[in-house]
């Protein structure tokens, strides 16, 4: 008999050409925050022809899935992403989570029957700034699981890299208008609200913890120079090392905006975009394990870098069901996510080994929890 390393790794290999091309697909055709019909259809068709009972626009999410195979007790879920970022495509490689994903489940599929597995692969939207898994989660698409797991292409790897809670803001100021020579006075000034803001914020900084983070973008300034502007807005991300610690640099923040609004009269609207994301708690004894795998593989981990840190929706996931989100290198360096040169990277060999490396490496890790008899038990005990 084959082991069900080895069969699963057998799996892959048979999928892994058109695994690749699928890659590659989603990433000439970017798909920005729930608008990703054509890579959730692709994934959708992918998983059919291996066999997965595909369920398409799940928790009444247009651009959501679930496929499974296998019927055993422990059921595993595999996320996977494909959302775009605005400009510059797929510079965060959800191309590469996609079809990693897609190739766990193909790779798993083949031992179910043998480990009393159910494999679950989710397609999981808008992990840029929409919180597609928040939404999953709160309607009950992640019910059953005993393990969510997926990989993210980075500059390295990491097994258990930091990820930190975050909420996104949209500002919004409303003044009046008036002549911007001729009657000055009779105005209020919208953009001079934002401007107080992010002086304020700039000075606030260096009274922060180091693992906290604010930054934005202005999104409306202002129509025309010889007007005052009478609305400004902009969005904002508030950072900190957990959710608990949000609450308190979220209300340090909110203050600086409200100082825009008494220094100038201007009326001051904050808008949550989602609810915010939470910090992940890798499972320790599920990521060593990944570790374990994808040394094994030949990938090798660098010392952590604490600073390096950035948020994701699966946080959310994490604190409700055992969970892992370990990076995995493209040997992008010196590019790093979110620039245009980490998404040419993203198609590149060292991004196509990453798919393989990383769907064994995961399948392998499920395999683990499967026959580990001290993990499986832990797995369906606290589920």
């Amino acid at each position: 008999m084959v082991d069900p390393k080895t069969a699963a790794q057998i799996a892959f290999d048979r999928a892994e050409p058109d695994l690749v091309a699928l890659s590659h697909r989603i990433h000439a055709h970017p798909e920005l925050k729930w608008e990703e019909q054509r890579a959730c259809a692709w994934l959708g068709e992918a998983l059919t022809s291996y066999g997965f009972s595909v369920h398409s626009g799940i928790c009444e999410l247009p651009t959501a899935f679930e496929a499974r195979a296998g019927s055993g007790p422990l059921q595993v879920v595999i996320c996977a992403e494909y959302d775009a970022l605005p400009g510059i495509g797929h510079a965060c490689g959800h191309n590469v989570i996609a079809a990693t994903s897609v190739g766990v489940g193909v790779a798993l599929a083949a031992v179910v029957d043998e480990l009393g597995m159910t494999v679950r692969v989710m397609g999981t939207p808008a992990e840029e700034g929409g919180g597609g898994k928040i939404l999953l989660l709160h309607r009950g698409a992640f019910a059953g699981a005993h393990l969510a797991m997926m990989a993210h292409p980075s500059p390295v790897d990491r097994a258990q890299p930091p990820i930190i809670a975050a909420q996104q803001l949209r500002i919004r100021y409303t003044g009046k208008e008036a002549h911007a020579s001729a009657y000055p006075e009779r105005g209020i000034n919208a953009a001079d609200a934002l401007t107080v803001a992010c002086v304020a914020i700039g000075l606030l900084r260096q009274h922060l913890h180091p693992s906290d983070r604010v930054h934005g973008i202005v999104t409306q300034g202002g129509q025309a120079p010889n007007i005052v502007p009478a609305h400004s807005e902009a969005e904002y991300m508030i950072r900190a090392a957990t959710l608990t610690d949000l609450e308190v640099v979220r209300e340090r923040v909110l203050r600086c905006f409200q100082a825009g609004a008494l220094a100038t009269a201007a009326t001051l609207d904050v808008l949550p975009r989602q609810e915010p994301y939470a910090q992940m708690h890798h499972d320790p004894e599920i990521a060593n394990a990944y570790r374990r795998n994808a040394e094994a593989l030949g990938r090798t981990f660098p010392p952590s870098d604490p600073h390096a840190a950035a948020s994701t929706d699966m946080g959310n996931v994490s604190l409700a069901i055992p969970s892992i989100h370990p990076s995995i290198g493209i040997d992008s360096l010196p590019a790093v996510n979110h620039q245009p040169e980490f998404a040419a990277h993203c198609i590149t060999p060292a991004a196509d080994r990453a798919l393989r490396d990383g769907a064994i490496a995961l399948a392998w890790t499920a395999i683990d929890c499967a026959i580990n008899q001290a993990m499986r038990t832990r797995l369906q005990t606290t589920a």
